[in-house]
């Protein structure tokens, strides 16, 4: 069985953070599609 490498807390903010993706053009496209996606209409129910 493989075993889990952790990573640290701090690598993960660095690499997967806010501030990380507000440094790229791309990653500021990632979060404008979230904020579109969440202050959409809510999903429909039937």
């Amino acid at each position: 069985m493989k075993t889990n490498i952790r990573r640290s807390a701090l690598k993960a903010r660095r690499r997967h953070g806010f501030r990380r993706r507000m440094r790229t053009r791309g990653g500021r496209k990632v979060l404008s599609r979230q904020r579109a996606r969440m202050s959409g209409k809510p999903k429909k129910r039937s």
